[in-house]
């Protein structure tokens, strides 16, 4: 009988670490490769980790609540002798992602999950729309997000390490060994480049606020998710010079007409069509599905478009990805983004779909709102906000009759483009919702087919 230590594996979307929300065995049980053995929550999702090998859990490494780093022991397992032969026989077996396995079933994970990558890898096209001089230095290729934190927390250069792998790749047992060879005082930097200020101490029920003079009921941390986004929104707020425009639409036709779709059958969701909408737009402002470059000296644009939308959950406001949105049709679309939105309900979403997004979509109206001023999703550099359509006294021909208006609103970085480019975007998206049919008929395949 051997004993086998499951370390928490390689999270990827450059995640370090992540909290043990709850454990799914116990010390005793018997477990089998593939199955569940934990819940955990990073900063994107909560997922299920998978044991990777099979036998008697032997140790549980932290308690519920936890933060486990990345690489740290999970759980131990015992291994029998009729399971350590099919570990050594199984090529798949060992650490592996979270949400993949190494039996049959999970080997066809894995291939989604790759294929799903390589889809995700939109292609950039237009580099610095400056002069400006490539950074200095060699970009080290590193197999994992991951490995670049790891090797900047222990102050080692990348560029200094003789990767073991033959295509010189980095891993993580390269960083690791150059750690543990490096003399006293040279691996691991003397002070922390950002140093963390002391945590304020904690309010405690009971106690007197004195910013406020009140007693306080109850005293709630941040949640890891909230506190991602809280960083997202104030690095959006704090390095965007965010502008707004936005335009009252007429979007009768397109309420009829789904009304009519609806009678024969399910129609696609009024977010479906403003979303191909957009799509269609953003083929002909590609800028505004970019991301201002890494120096900060240039725009990156790309082939296609990958759709992040909001998603209200119980555990806050989440952006699940569509994938290369731009090659599906309204009902594929519609597809897609109904998947993505139960996933996000029921805290099934891999921190994949959550991550990639070149531009977002804000369907306020389903919050029964008419208009928001939304902060753009950092990295990206524009949102598209949608209110909800409601019956409004409306000037048609001369009459005032009942139509049905919605505010569409557009929130843009002004160091990407200016005014005229996002009016011009806001308006083809507001003309296609006014003449569906016409702009339909305009798109490869239409309502149903591949666009």
């Amino acid at each position: 009988m051997t004993s086998r230590v499951f370390t928490l594996p390689d999270l990827g979307e450059g995640l370090t670490d992540a909290e043990l929300v709850r454990w799914l065995v116990a010390v005793g049980d018997t477990v089998t490769t593939d199955q569940p053995i934990a819940e955990v929550e990073t900063a994107k999702s909560v997922v299920e980790v998978p044991s990777p090998f099979a036998g008697r859990v032997a140790a549980l490494y932290g308690e519920e609540g936890a933060t486990i780093l990345v690489g740290a022991p999970l759980l131990e397992i015992e291994e029998e002798a009729a399971a350590e032969a099919e570990a050594a026989a199984a090529p798949g077996s060992g650490q592996v992602l979270v949400g993949y396995g190494t039996t049959t079933h999970g080997a066809r994970r894995t291939r989604a999950a790759r294929g799903a990558a390589a889809r995700s890898g939109t292609v950039a096209t237009a580099t610095s729309s400056t002069s400006a001089p490539p950074p200095a230095g060699r970009v080290v290729p590193v197999v994992s997000p991951v490995v670049r934190a790891l090797a900047r927390s222990h102050g080692i250069d990348l560029a200094t390490l003789r990767p073991s792998r033959p295509d010189g790749v980095v891993t993580r047992r390269d960083v690791e060994a150059a750690f543990a060879t490096a003399p006293d005082g040279i691996a691991a930097p003397s002070h922390p480049a950002n140093p963390t200020p002391p945590a304020a101490p904690a309010a405690e029920p009971g106690t007197t606020d004195p910013r406020t003079g009140l007693a306080i009921a109850a005293s709630t941390p941040f949640s890891r998710l909230r506190r991602t986004v809280a960083e997202t929104m104030t690095r959006s707020r704090s390095e965007i010079p965010e502008a707004t425009v936005w335009v009252d639409v007429d979007a009768t036709e397109l309420w009829d007409g789904r009304r009519r779709l609806a009678a024969s059958g399910r129609a696609p969701s009024f977010l479906s069509f403003v979303a191909r909408f957009a799509l269609a737009a953003l083929a002909r402002h590609p800028e505004l599905a970019g991301r201002v470059a890494p120096d900060g000296q240039g725009l990156l644009t790309f082939e296609g478009v990958n759709l992040g939308f909001a998603a209200d959950t119980e555990r806050g406001l989440l952006v699940p990805v569509v994938r290369r949105a731009d090659r599906l049709s309204v009902r594929e679309l519609d597809a897609e983004l109904d998947r993505l939105a139960r996933a996000a309900r029921e805290g099934t979403l891999p921190p994949a779909d959550l991550a990639g997004s070149t531009f977002t979509i804000n369907n306020y109206g389903s919050l029964g709102v008419d208009g928001s001023a939304a902060i753009i999703n950092h990295p990206e550099v524009a949102i598209l906000g949608l209110g909800r359509a409601i019956e409004r006294p409306w000037v048609v021909d001369g009459a005032i009759v009942p139509r049905r208006i919605l505010q569409l609103s557009l929130v843009f970085d002004h160091r990407v483009t200016d005014g005229g480019v996002a009016a011009g975007f806001l308006r083809e998206v507001a003309d296609a919702i006014e003449s569906p049919l016409g702009a339909l008929a305009d798109l490869p395949g239409g309502v149903g087919g591949r666009a």
